[in-house]
């Protein structure tokens, strides 16, 4: 297999990068050993499965299999090609490529740069004498110079069509502007508004919310409609800036606004993130999970808030996620919390946030009167449902007793319905399972053995060399082909490399998959000489059982005798020679 790239380039870069740095980026990594463990982006995970090696430059995931080098986790992370990997990491670490790592032009690149001209332009707005009065507002918001700033906060002009007018000038046509929601039957789609910036998970800003401030008769916000580089269930505010403090404080604060966001961030809490509406998506949860499994939902104190908080609760606890609330007196959203109470006891709430079921037993019991009968064993059933979900034993031991000494029911009694339930459950669980069964797709002993010898070649050159001196044929094509490739590579760059080769054998998805299938397994790294050489006898008696098993399949299929002679005579050989192997 010839390699549709420089492999001395490729090699450069995996030498010049940390994998462990890289991934570390994106997703929260502990160190562990050796190792570095984090929860896999690639499947629900709720414990760290995903194992990144910086010794062999590698990261794999045990439970759903995934693994490769730093490119094929960019590529799969980031949904983009091996070339646009490679490019990447060679910009980030100053080396120079060839013309054959050119890709095509960024389709949305055109957009993006219109938005940066757009988000400068505001900017310069809110500064200018222009700016006067709705830097008074902020500022009696209390939002400094340091904070606006941060947050590239900006202003619309009152003039309809001064930033359309900057744009057609800079050549962009008005369809695109149209397109983009910034301009409106060719006018400007934001007047007399101050702006906030939108960001994409990357940092580039990809939309604006436009804010009045000066007693206008309009819509309190006006946000970006959908557009090719927007999609509002994909978006999450404050992702980029947020990732870092994330990786400290190893929980994420879940708010449903910018401004409480920003808010948060005058008091130093920086870990806080925005959805741009109420309810969770599926993309946003998977986005979050990247960031960190403890979410601490702070949203709005009013009924609605409320709402948002069991909801979104719920759907973080399905996808197995840590989840505790933040919640907050009198209706209030964070922003206005802070500015009422001061930041110290925001932060305080922190410290003592609660757990999102705690927080929904708060809520069943709102309203609910223990004085009667029938809605104290309305409250005491739907708070064992609840209690029935946590999965900690102790946890669920301490809530009984709590509820047994609020209710004033024997702690036995509760004990035995909340067993009922999980027994319940687990009986629906089992037949779930044998529904949802798929058939084994366990390997045979003949095909592990060959993965360990793969496996083995990659770890030592040396049994590179054995391997390609013992003549062994593996009958498995997949597996037949990687070690031909193996001793190939070997012959041609003189070293071995697991993170090289991943790189080698990229253009061909079959050999790449069986390849990460292989360099999953958790195994010994030394082995004896003489240990490979069992695993190759293996191999030749299991390909002479082939033969044999052919042979007679043949024989029972020749009509004519002295062939039928012949092909006995070859069986009774290979009997024979197997015979003398055993001995």
């Amino acid at each position: 297999m010839q390699s549709s790239f420089d492999n001395d380039t490729i090699r450069k870069i995996i030498e010049n990068v940390d994998i462990v740095e890289v991934i570390g980026k994106e997703i929260t990594l502990e160190k562990k050993g050796k190792g570095y463990f984090g929860l896999c982006p690639f499947h629900n995970d709720n414990n760290p499965s995903l194992s990144v090696s910086r010794e062999k430059q590698i990261y794999k995931c045990f439970v759903c299999g995934e693994a490769g080098n730093v490119f094929n986790f960019l590529m799969k992370f980031h949904n983009i090609s091996f070339k646009e990997a490679v490019i990447r990491l060679a910009n980030e670490i100053g080396i120079s490529l060839g013309d054959s790592f050119q890709v095509k032009p960024d389709k949305n690149k055109i957009y993006y740069d219109i938005y940066d001209i757009t988000n400068k332009f505001f900017q310069n707005n809110l500064l200018s004498s222009e700016g006067a009065k709705a830097r008074e507002y902020l500022a009696n918001r209390h939002l400094t110079m340091e904070i606006i700033k941060e947050f590239q906060i900006g202003l619309a002009l009152r003039e309809r069509d001064t930033l359309t007018k900057l744009l057609t000038k800079k050549g962009y046509d008005l369809k695109i502007l149209n397109e983009l929601g910034l301009s409106s039957n060719d006018y400007d789609a934001y007047i007399k508004r101050i702006i906030f910036p939108l960001f994409n998970t990357n940092g580039q800003v990809n939309g604006f919310s436009g804010r009045i401030y000066n007693g206008e008769n309009a819509n309190k916000y006006l946000n970006t409609k959908e557009t090719p580089i927007f999609k509002k269930g994909e978006n999450i505010y404050n992702y980029h800036r947020a990732r870092e403090e994330v990786r400290k404080t190893k929980f994420v604060i879940l708010m449903e606004g910018f401004m409480a966001v920003i808010r948060a961030y005058t008091i130093g809490v920086k870990n806080c993130i925005a959805t741009m509406g109420t309810s969770l998506t599926n993309d946003q949860i998977n986005l979050i999970k990247r960031l960190t499994n403890t979410v601490y939902l702070c949203l709005d104190g009013d009924n609605a808030g409320i709402n948002a908080t069991l909801n979104n609760g719920k759907l973080l606890e399905n996808a197995n996620m840590e989840v505790k609330v933040i919640p907050l007196s009198d209706g209030l959203d964070p922003d206005d919390y802070i500015l009422k109470n001061g930041g110290d006891k925001f932060i305080s709430l922190i410290s003592n946030a609660i757990s999102y079921n705690d927080f929904r037993i708060r809520q069943l019991k709102k309203g609910v009167n223990l004085g009667s009968a029938s809605e104290k064993a309305d409250y005491v059933n739907a708070v064992l449902k609840e209690i029935s979900l946590v999965k900690d034993e102790i946890k669920r031991e301490i809530m009984l007793k709590n509820l047994a000494k609020e209710t004033d029911i024997w702690y036995n009694t509760l004990e035995k319905k909340l067993n009922e339930l999980l027994q319940s459950q687990e009986t629906t669980k089992i037949k779930a399972s044998d529904v949802s069964k798929k058939p084994s797709n366990k390997k045979d002993k003949y095909e592990k053995t060959m993965q360990l010898i793969i496996y083995y070649m990659l770890e030592n050159k040396d049994f590179i060399t054995l391997v390609e001196n013992s003549g062994v044929y593996f009958p498995n094509e997949n597996y037949r082909v990687l070690a031909r490739e193996i001793s190939y590579f070997y012959d041609k760059y003189g070293y071995i490399s697991i993170a090289d080769f991943m790189s080698y054998v990229e253009d061909n998805k079959s050999l790449s998959d069986t390849f990460k299938e292989i360099i999953t397994l958790d195994l010994d790294s030394s082995v004896t000489k003489e240990v490979i050489l069992e695993y190759l006898d293996v191999i030749k008696k299991y390909n002479v059982t082939l033969e044999i098993k052919r042979l007679e399949k043949l024989i029972m299929e020749e009509v004519d005798f002295d062939e039928q002679l012949k092909i006995s005579n070859q069986i009774r050989k290979l009997k024979m020679g197997s015979e003398d192997n055993n001995d």
